[in-house]
């Protein structure tokens, strides 16, 4: 009974492989090599688990690794021999260890050409990694001491849609044209809480994700956004904006659907595009509000909900000197709300 029961175990696990498209001599000699410091799951033979280990540095990775877990270890080098054979790699997470800029070996990523998806949060590195290998599409290095974005590093990098550097020590001349140059097809970048005291310069017009929450800027410069058509989600919480360093019409772009501008020193509401569904102006010094931040006539609305009528469904104004109740031109107009915050 123990023979057929380890038979049927061993015809489930090849069963399991083969649905993964794994050729069972591969399998094989995966489970095999794997390092004795992790652990492979033999459901799960292309994932090593080198997580929580306490390891100080990298152990030799088996060939047909396609996930490889690091994180939370105590790993100072990024070491392009226990690397070698590991050129199959599409997912590798490095967050939390020890890995300086000086620890990551030259070449030691470019040579993984199938590489989708780097994680190196939480580490020492003072700049992004270079060079990069032209397959990432995810780059998250966040909360690092990065203060230098090498020019031309994303050049290459076509598939690269998600860049994560909120955290880090970037100033204005840092995030610039030449330093961004090849995030042709970006969706999201995230360089909140950092240096910036002024709009980055240079981001891509594919960028439909913005965040600069916790940095020190002040104003926004007058058609800034033109640059970005495709912009919906924009994050300046955390920061110096006053309504003097708002120009009038800045915010009207019709791609915005959230704009969060919590946490300023803004004194009036800004002007807001139509099809806006989420504002947040919690924590600034607003002290009244009313139907001039329409952005339509109320008088143009009839009593039908239209395409003409303002998206607006969240509007979020505690922590601010306003004073219920809310003008009825601004329920008037903005008839879809389904909550506000005062």
């Amino acid at each position: 009974m123990a023979l057929l029961l380890s038979l049927l175990c061993t015809l489930c696990l090849v069963g399991q492989v083969l649905g993964q498209d794994m050729p069972y001599e591969e399998y094989m000699a995966q489970i095999q090599a794997c390092p004795k410091e992790c652990r492979c799951p033999p459901n799960f033979p292309r994932a090593v688990y080198c997580d929580n280990k306490a390891l100080k540095s990298i152990p030799k990775i088996p060939t047909h690794t396609w996930y490889l877990y690091l994180q939370n270890n105590l790993i100072e080098v990024l070491s392009a021999d226990a690397l070698r054979n590991a050129t199959q790699l599409r997912w590798l997470n490095l967050n939390r260890n020890k890995i300086s800029s000086e620890g990551v070996e030259e070449g030691v990523l470019s040579t993984m050409s199938h590489l989708a998806h780097l994680y190196m949060d939480d580490n020492l590195l003072s700049s992004v990694p270079s060079p990069l290998p032209a397959s990432l599409e995810h780059l998250l290095l966040s909360r690092n001491r990065i203060s230098k974005i090498p020019a031309g590093v994303f050049i290459g990098l076509d598939k690269l849609n998600l860049l994560d550097l909120q955290g880090n020590k970037l100033m204005d001349e840092h995030v610039t044209e030449v330093s961004l140059k090849g995030l042709n097809n970006l969706v999201q970048i995230n360089l909140a809480k950092n240096q910036l005291s002024s709009m980055p310069l240079g981001l891509p017009p594919t960028t439909t994700q913005l965040f600069l929450d916790g940095n020190n800027i002040e104003k926004i410069p007058a058609g800034y956004f033109k640059s970005l058509p495709k912009v919906a989600f924009l994050r300046l919480n955390h920061n110096k904006l006053g309504s003097s360093g708002v120009p009038k019409n800045v915010f009207n772009v019709s791609s915005i659907l959230d704009l969060q501008l919590s946490h300023n020193q803004l004194t009036e509401v800004p002007l807001i595009p139509s099809g806006l569904e989420h504002l947040h102006l919690d924590h600034n010094n607003i002290k009244s509000v009313s139907g001039a931040i329409c952005p339509v006539a109320v008088d143009t609305l009839d009593d039908s909900i239209n395409e003409s009528v303002p998206r607006l469904r969240y509007l979020r104004l505690d922590g601010n000197d306003i004073k219920p109740p809310i003008p009825r031109d601004v329920i008037l107009c903005f008839r879809l709300l389904r909550s506000i915050v005062i």
